[in-house]
């Protein structure tokens, strides 16, 4: 399973819905990047006190422009690799919410994404 950022761009994801990216032209785990007008620093901050209160979520990668995180389901322990890319020249961030294991996740990806860019863009 290879992970990380590859020319600005996150790994792609498959054609099922146990995913979101906003890097994606697969419509149905489309969704769009989350804006910064802060720079990288203080926007990669917020994102990490955002996730950091989450439940079942522990960073295990850090770059500059890059955090992967890995939240475990509470009852069957799933694991799913949540990834932001922090993109200077768009000024957005770009992520990457999927499933490790199932065809589909309940919209479970496509929640915790809504959730975090809500809170994001909150002042």
């Amino acid at each position: 399973m290879k992970l990380g950022v590859t020319n600005g761009q996150l790994q792609p994801v498959e054609d099922k819905p146990n995913s979101v990216s906003s890097q994606t032209d697969i419509q149905r785990n489309f969704m769009e990047p989350i804006p910064y007008s802060d720079n990288r620093l203080q926007s990669r901050s917020k994102i990490k006190a955002i996730v950091t209160n989450m439940k079942r979520i522990e960073l295990v990668e850090e770059k500059d422009d890059y955090l992967h995180y890995i939240e475990t389901s509470k009852v069957f322990k799933f694991k799913d690799d949540v990834e932001f890319y922090f993109d200077d020249f768009n000024q957005v961030i770009q992520f990457r919410s999927k499933s490790r294991v199932g065809h589909t996740d309940l919209g479970v990806n496509r929640k915790r994404m809504k959730k975090i860019t809500d809170a994001f863009k909150r002042p």
